[in-house]
């Protein structure tokens, strides 16, 4: 049995394989939680019914012991899961000595030189229970609407977002760079299957310490032809929409073991706020910011501006000089481009960055040379706006951050199983 079907086994006797996760005897009879991936449960241990070996091996048992208990499943609402073990029997199969991390307080730095083992605490293992439904929540999302899951390559030859922040290797003599983001093959691959998605690690070189930061992220990228900026903003509220509804109805226990107040996100239905780049550079600066017009955000503004919001805030129409060389010009302005960044509420900044994109050969070609980009190494880019380009639109979102806000994180180091940080490789 399994710890989270033990309401299918009562009165039942069954068999755990797990770990210790903690214990406390009084008197004649041990408390034991007992942890195996799916939850944990509490085993009573009688001294008056099990021999004498197994109640000394109850009470010798350490942190994090691999054990296998044997007993009865009954209904128990004082215990932690609502059902308890009486126990028959136990097996060590490993008795743990020294285990690094205890019940006790622990520094950040401590925690993440043990983050292999910091991953069986509580805290973390709802978290990353979250980060699953989040993830299938959005595959989920995007296979019910007959979208085509494509995988872009992790070593390319060119870069998406900016050639400042790639990780460069060497590809047998030539130089190639760890993907910053799977867009501009998903647009290729849009134009064969109509509506795409990616979903995969991604990577930026940035020199960034902040929270919000991490060199190695997974983001989903969905890239649909035939689909303008305002079909785009549809899809990501309807996709945020749906993922804070999963996460709240497949979650409740891991929302409730990390003190999650889910009052805010039970708001999140479409229509978001949307709020113009012109406007909120103005919003900003009567909120005391020093920002300009023609300045690009950053985790202060972003903050600043969707503390005006209990729902995400759409960002759009940012100048074209601040936002990437594909993104479509509005054609009532073509100093601003049909882009937008989707902020989420409670200070977690930009989950999503999206546009229509540039369908026009001669207009992508003068994007690429005012970015001093080489036209050799975007040829095939050029080719997609050369046989059948259309009009066509696509996002990102970044799953550690949507994690952090649905979650409430302070850092991004707990969103990821083995986070990649400025100074942090290991383990």
């Amino acid at each position: 049995m399994y710890v989270n079907e033990a309401e299918n086994y009562i009165g039942k006797e069954v068999e755990i394989k797990g770990w210790l996760y903690n214990t406390r005897s009084s008197g004649k009879i041990a408390f034991l939680l007992v942890r195996d991936g799916t939850g944990i449960i509490q085993a009573i241990v009688s001294k008056n019914d099990v021999d004498e070996k197994t109640f000394e091996d109850a009470r010798r048992l350490t942190q994090e012991s691999s054990i296998i208990v044997k007993g009865k499943v009954k209904k128990e609402a004082r215990a932690p899961s609502g059902y308890e073990i009486e126990v028959k029997a136990i097996e060590i199969v490993q008795l743990t000595q020294d285990y690094p991390i205890t019940p006790k307080e622990h520094g950040v730095g401590f925690l993440m030189e043990h983050r292999h083992l910091w991953l069986r605490s509580k805290r973390q293992w709802a978290i990353l229970r979250i980060r699953h439904t989040i993830e299938k929540s959005l595959r989920d999302f995007f296979d019910s609407r007959d979208f085509t899951l494509i995988d872009a390559p992790i070593l390319t030859p060119n870069a998406c977002e900016g050639s400042t922040s790639l990780f460069q290797t060497d590809y047998f003599g030539e130089p190639a760079f760890l993907s910053q983001s799977g867009q501009l093959y998903m647009e290729a691959a849009a134009i064969a299957f109509g509506k795409v998605y990616c979903f995969g690690p991604t990577f930026r070189a940035e020199k960034s310490k902040t929270r919000r930061h991490l060199t190695e992220f997974w983001m989903l990228e969905p890239e649909m032809a035939y689909v303008d900026f305002e079909g785009n903003l549809r899809i990501q509220e309807e996709m945020i929409t749906f993922l804070v509804k999963e996460v709240l109805s497949n979650c409740s226990e891991e929302l409730q073991i990390i003190e999650r107040d889910t009052s805010l996100l039970r708001k999140i239905e479409p229509p978001f706020p949307r709020i113009h780049y012109r406007d909120a550079v103005e919003l900003l600066k009567k909120k005391g910011s020093n920002i300009t017009y023609g300045e690009d955000f950053g985790g202060d503004e972003e903050t600043l501006l969707a503390a005006e919001f209990e729902k995400p805030v759409f960002v759009h129409h940012f100048p074209k000089a601040i936002k990437a060389f594909y993104m479509q010009p509005d054609p009532d302005d073509p100093s601003t481009v049909l882009a937008d960044d989707l902020l989420a509420p409670e200070g977690y900044g930009e989950i999503i960055g999206g546009s229509q994109r540039i369908h026009n050969y001669d207009l992508l070609m003068q994007r690429l040379k005012e970015n001093d980009l080489s036209i050799d190494a975007y040829q095939w880019y050029l080719d997609l706006r050369k046989y059948g380009s259309i009009p066509h639109s696509g996002f990102g979102i970044g799953l550690e951050r949507t994690l952090a806000w649905i979650a409430k994180l302070p850092h991004l180091r707990e969103t990821i199983p083995f986070p990649r940080l400025l100074e942090k490789i290991y383990p």
